[in-house]
């Protein structure tokens, strides 16, 4: 498969199920692309690569031992900088949390996460995710 990165997630998810192709490997297509064209973009504001590929290959290791979590196990997803990823900083793109770092998950983090979700990056936002857009995004 030559470019999992840009598959829609249903196929994505379709395709890990069935085994044929892996979260570590989806993963590695992502994070390619990420590297491809995030100078242009600025979307990224943290990557978590070596945490997410930890996920990843521990969502392999399960699907490959018969388990399963549903639709999105071993699927990236990238967290808003306003939504908390424990042990990492959510600075809701201002400079007034600069220094914050979440203690643990946002509930929705923890609920994709139970769901076998990985979570390579925190994106890019508006400040407190209000208004914008703002001098520093590349739109």
């Amino acid at each position: 498969m030559s470019a999992p990165h840009s598959l829609p997630l249903a196929e994505a998810a379709a395709l890990i199920a069935a085994k044929r192709l892996s979260p570590v490997e989806l993963l590695q297509s992502c994070l390619d692309r990420v590297a491809a064209v995030e100078p242009k973009l600025n979307a990224i504001i943290r990557l978590v690569a070596d945490e997410a590929m930890g996920d990843a290959r521990a969502a392999e290791a399960e699907i490959a031992r018969g388990g399963s979590r549903g639709p999105l196990h071993g699927i990236p997803v990238g967290l808003k900088d306003i939504i908390d990823l424990a042990g990492h900083p959510t600075t809701c793109h201002s400079k007034l949390q600069i220094d914050r770092v979440a203690t643990e998950d946002a509930v929705a983090t923890a609920r994709l996460r139970a769901a076998g979700a990985v979570f390579p990056a925190k994106l890019s936002t508006h400040e407190f995710a209000i208004g914008g857009p703002a001098f520093d995004l590349p739109f």
